[in-house]
C-alpha cells in the first residue's frame, strides 16, 4: 500500500480535530495549561521522534511496521504465512494478536525498570488530554519500532492487517488520553469492549497501585483477561491525580528541553 502513510496522516489530523472539538465542547476535567503549549511541544516530540525513526529506517529498513510485514509475506515469514486462513479471518485475528502484543509491551514499560524511566516521560504529564498520545520520547518510539518488527515477523500478518492496526492504533491512544466527558451510560457500554478515557485515565493516577492498571491501548478484554483492570480511582474521576509524585509540582513538564531529559534523570 504505498500511499499508507498519507493515509493514515489523514486520519490521525481529522480524529485529532474532532477530538479537541470535544474536549473543548465536553470537557472531562478542567485543564490548567494552555493548550496551545500543550499541542506544540507534544507534537515537538512527535516530531523529532518521527524524525529519527525515519533516519534509523534508512540504516535498517525493516524497522517500519509495514515494511516489516512486506517482507514476511514476500519472505514467507510468520505464523499467518503457514497457516491457510480466510483473508478476513487472518486480518481479524492479526489485529488482536497484535493489540494483545502492545498491551504486553505497556505492561513490560511499567515493571522493567530501564523501560520505566523512559516511559515515565509519558506519565509525568499532570494533565491528560488527545495530544497526551504523542507524548512519549523518541527512545520509546525506537524501542516500541524494534518490538513491533520482531511481532510482526513472528505472525507474518496480511500487509493491509498492519496498516489498518496501526491506523486503530493510532486512534485508539488520542480517544483514550482525551479529556472528553462521554454520556456515562455509552462510556459503560463502550468499555466492554474498547478502552475509554475515563478507563484510561485510572492509568495515570498518581498513586501506584492505580496506574498500574488499564494498560490496554484499544481493547480492554486484556486487562479484565489478566486482571489489571481497575473500575474506578478511590477518588473518582473528578478528584483523581494524574501525573507523578516527583514532578506533580513542576511546570517543566511540558517543556521539551525536560521531558527528552527525563530519562537520564534519577
Amino acid at each position: 500500500m504505498p500511499n499508507d502513510a498519507a493515509l493514515r496522516l489523514g486520519i490521525f489530523l481529522g480524529l485529532f480535530v474532532l477530538l479537541a472539538a470535544a474536549e473543548a465542547l465536553y470537557p472531562r476535567r478542567p485543564m490548567l495549561s494552555p493548550r496551545s503549549l500543550r499541542w506544540a511541544t507534544h507534537g515537538a516530540m512527535l516530531g523529532l521522534a518521527t524524525v529519527i525513526l525515519r533516519i534509523a529506517a534508512i540504516i535498517f529498513p525493516l524497522l517500519g511496521a509495514t515494511a516489516a510485514a512486506y517482507f514476511a509475506v514476500q519472505s514467507g515469514w510468520g505464523v499467518f504465512q503457514w497457516l491457510s486462513l480466510p483473508e478476513w479471518i487472518e486480518i481479524l485475528l492479526a489485529i488482536v494478536l497484535l493489540d494483545l502484543a502492545i498491551w504486553a509491551q505497556h505492561v513490560a514499560t511499567h515493571h522493567i525498570p530501564i523501560l520505566w524511566r523512559i516511559h515515565r516521560v509519558h506519565h509525568a504529564d499532570r494533565e491528560l488530554d488527545a495530544s497526551s498520545a504523542l507524548r512519549f520520547h523518541p527512545l520509546e518510539i525506537l524501542l516500541s519500532a524494534a518490538y513491533k518488527l520482531a511481532v510482526i515477523l513472528a505472525l507474518g500478518p496480511a500487509l493491509i492487517a498492519v496498516v489498518v492496526f496501526e491506523i486503530v492504533l493510532n486512534a485508539s491512544a488520542m480517544f483514550n488520553h482525551a479529556n472528553w466527558a462521554l454520556p456515562p451510560r455509552i462510556e459503560r457500554w463502550l468499555r466492554l469492549g474498547i478502552v475509554t478515557p475515563d478507563m484510561h485515565r485510572i492509568h495515570h493516577s498518581i498513586l501506584r497501585h492505580e496506574h498500574n492498571h488499564n494498560f490496554g491501548f484499544c481493547l480492554s478484554i486484556w486487562d479484565r483477561a489478566f486482571g489489571t483492570y481497575c473500575a474506578e480511582p478511590e477518588n473518582g474521576q473528578l478528584g483523581m491525580t494524574t501525573g507523578l509524585a516527583d514532578w506533580q509540582h513542576d511546570d517543566r513538564t511540558v517543556r521539551l528541553g525536560w521531558m527528552l531529559g527525563l530519562p537520564f534523570r534519577r
